[in-house]
């Protein structure tokens, strides 16, 4: 989970990623964010995103998104 919020920061600068739940609801993770999100975590953690799996409830926090990561890897 420590690369997971390495490359939210990377993403997203200035954010408390670790701890916010609203990343895509308040807008923090815009549509170009999520690109370069779901790139970098096919690329990292050796996964395919699906289009299925590009819904807010993933994206919103950092627990989120290692959740569908966890998933993904399985």
């Amino acid at each position: 989970m420590e690369r997971l919020i390495e490359i939210l920061e990377e993403i997203i600068p200035g954010e408390d990623v670790e701890n916010c739940t609203t990343l895509v609801d308040d807008n923090i993770l815009d549509s170009f964010g999520i690109i370069s999100l779901v790139a970098a975590l096919e690329d990292e953690y050796d996964i395919v995103i699906s289009p299925a799996e590009l819904v807010p409830e993933n994206f919103n926090s950092a627990a989120s998104l290692w959740e569908m990561i966890q998933k993904l890897s399985d």
